[in-house]
């Protein structure tokens, strides 16, 4: 590849990754649309619509190949089976936390999330942390405390977001499957446990899906294609680009959920949560500052 395609390979890639990231800032206004829901029939409407697409997608993207001979390997099975556990969770918190009301927390949980990628690189895969990099986990920690002692809410639902997404990323790193073949996996292993508890809430007579405005089922179908679609992109653009600019990227995401919760739905932002948030920013400028040199250094 030359150097005039390299570059505007990387440009494609920024534009993707940007369009990729404000359409997940984006998404708190999306689930409160679907509020009236079960958190755990949205997640399974995700799942299940997310798993239709994947099977019109496999064989456009030239993948089906790669997930034949993925799900020849038992250790690749058991990996993608362990992603799609931990990213269910995330989604399921996620989808909780909106409809709870607490969009800011969410924002929280994105926010922490590469500085509990930096420390499970630290106590999983024995990376060596800089003191600029310890620094910014210490202070991390210290946002946390300062929300969790204050008396402004819960914490819990933030911490579950950026662990589950922080060892959903580290599982994938692991996993030797390119991504179209393994996100169509972990939709195809989630899909029983979502047909199922879908069929027995029509079967209880508690299923939302054409029992309520027609946009509401509309809404619950396309959950399937926000899911999807901005996952491949990701990772398309993930190709296309140095880590350490993705990772510079992905704060456009919190950000927005943030300035949603903040100014758009009007949660309270008190003396707690301000520190809390401070602390946090604080540790994600010295987090930017190290990535940035780090990414200048000889290779």
């Amino acid at each position: 590849m030359t150097a005039a395609e390299r570059s505007h390979s990387q440009r494609v890639g920024l534009v993707m990754a940007l369009a990729v990231f404000v359409a997940w800032g984006l998404f708190p206004s999306y689930f409160k649309l679907l509020a009236s829901v079960p958190p755990a029939e949205v997640l399974s409407h995700r799942i299940v619509w997310s798993a239709a697409l994947m099977v019109m997608l496999l064989p456009l993207g030239g993948g089906i190949a790669d997930f034949r001979q993925a799900i020849r390997d038992r250790r690749v099975v058991g990996l993608i089976g362990l992603s799609a556990l931990l990213i269910a969770v995330n989604w399921l918190t996620y989808v909780s936390t909106i409809a709870a009301g607490h969009v800011l927390e969410a924002s929280l949980g994105y926010f922490l999330s590469p500085l509990a990628n930096v420390a499970l690189g630290r106590l999983v895969l024995g990376e060596r942390l800089t003191p600029l990099q310890g620094l910014a986990c210490l202070l991390a920690v210290g946002g946390v405390a300062a929300l969790a002692l204050g008396t402004e809410g819960e914490i819990w639902r933030a911490i579950v977001l950026a662990i589950s997404f922080g060892c959903y990323g580290l599982v994938r790193k692991t996993v030797r499957v390119e991504a179209l073949p393994g996100n169509a996996l972990e939709c195809f292993l989630l899909v029983p446990f979502a047909a199922v508890y879908l069929v027995w809430c029509a079967g209880q007579g508690q299923s939302h899906f054409g029992q309520m405005a027609p946009g509401v089922s509309i809404l619950l179908v396309l959950s399937g294609a926000i899911t999807a679609v901005p996952l491949i992109a990701f990772a398309a653009a993930a190709r296309r680009l140095k880590l350490s600019t993705l990772g510079l990227v992905q704060f456009v995401t919190p950000t927005i959920v943030f300035v949603l919760g903040a100014l758009v739905y009007g949660e309270p932002f008190g003396p707690a949560k301000l520190a809390c948030f401070v602390l946090i920013w604080t540790a994600l400028a010295l987090y930017v500052r190290e990535t940035i040199r780090l990414a200048r250094l000889p290779a």
